[in-house]
């Protein structure tokens, strides 16, 4: 394929699979209308999730079959595949019992200056003038979104708020802690081992709370959980793995500002959402800010 076209084609599926995974919160949210909790939303995600992971982890076994992997690495997959999907997912789904699924998608966009901040604080890296400027742009962002969102829907937007800012803590920490192990096993089998990790976290704690009675929702439930199972969470992610490979991550980075615009007009559509004009500068605001980071990578 010619190198402009290879290009562009990567950018059209990045551009798709970003659109996928920010549809999640607006179904997520459509589910909730049916009376069922977080747990069991993101049980249904992850049931149906499990066997194509496991198919993927079976398919790329051999995957970097050479490297060197030693017991403390296995050990530390399982403490990735815990906080980084099973954790990071949980805290989503409950935040989102609290708030509108585009501001949760404004906050949790906020995970690439974590990521910074992370490296400041464990890996001891570097933080740029123009990185600075862009993490307070983006904490400025979510405060004026926020704060007037608080005004409009009261406080039980700070509980949700708090739980979706956990959830973007604990993705960062994922992303930061796994990149050494990633090389090892090959990103293909080193995700399908986490997400399998993070299914089987799911399934011991519904069963620990709710005896595993999975027969007893409405057909709608059943329908939105395959739906977050597939279109938003299998086929994105290797729409995303595709589209790296092609643009490589920095290009990606960049594109992923469309993340929060995409689950704003989902959600006016799908939800009757409506972001204030104030939310809306937030979000821009946060998306600049981004935007700095990821553009400061990419040269």
């Amino acid at each position: 394929m010619h190198l402009d076209k290879q290009f562009w084609y990567g950018v059209a599926l990045g551009v798709l699979g970003i659109v996928l995974f920010s549809s999640k919160a607006v179904m997520v949210k459509l589910a909730y209308n049916y009376n069922i909790d977080a747990i069991s939303v993101l049980l249904l995600r992850m049931l149906f999730s499990f066997p194509f992971y496991l198919v993927i982890a079976y398919w790329y076994r051999n995957q970097n079959s050479d490297a060197l992997v030693e017991a403390k690495d296995y050990v530390w997959l399982v403490f990735f595949g815990l906080v980084g999907y099973y954790l990071a997912s949980y805290f989503d789904f409950v935040g989102l019992t609290y708030i509108k699924a585009s501001l949760e998608r404004i906050i949790l966009f906020l995970y690439p200056t974590i990521v910074l901040l992370f490296n400041r604080i464990f890996l001891k890296k570097a933080i740029t003038k123009i990185q600075i400027i862009a993490i307070i742009l983006t904490y400025l962002g979510i405060v004026i979104a926020f704060s007037d969102e608080v005004a409009i829907s009261g406080s039980d937007t700070y509980l949700g708020g708090f739980f979706i800012l956990l959830s973007a803590i604990t993705y960062a920490s994922y992303l930061v802690g796994s990149g050494w192990l990633i090389p090892k096993f090959g990103v293909m089998k080193f995700t399908a081992y986490a997400m399998i990790v993070s299914c089987v976290c799911v399934f011991i704690h519904y069963g620990l709370i709710n005896e595993m009675d999975i027969f007893s929702f409405s057909w709608e439930v059943y329908g939105l959980g395959f739906l977050i199972a597939c279109f938003a969470t299998v086929i994105p992610s290797f729409l995303v793995s595709a589209s790296i490979k092609m643009i490589n991550s920095s290009n990606f980075a960049i594109l992923a500002g469309i993340g929060p615009i995409s689950t704003i007009i989902l959600a006016a559509v799908f939800l009757n959402e409506v972001l204030t004009w104030l939310q809306l500068f937030g979000a821009l605001v946060v998306i600049i800010g981004i935007l700095l980071v990821s553009t400061r990578k990419a040269t």
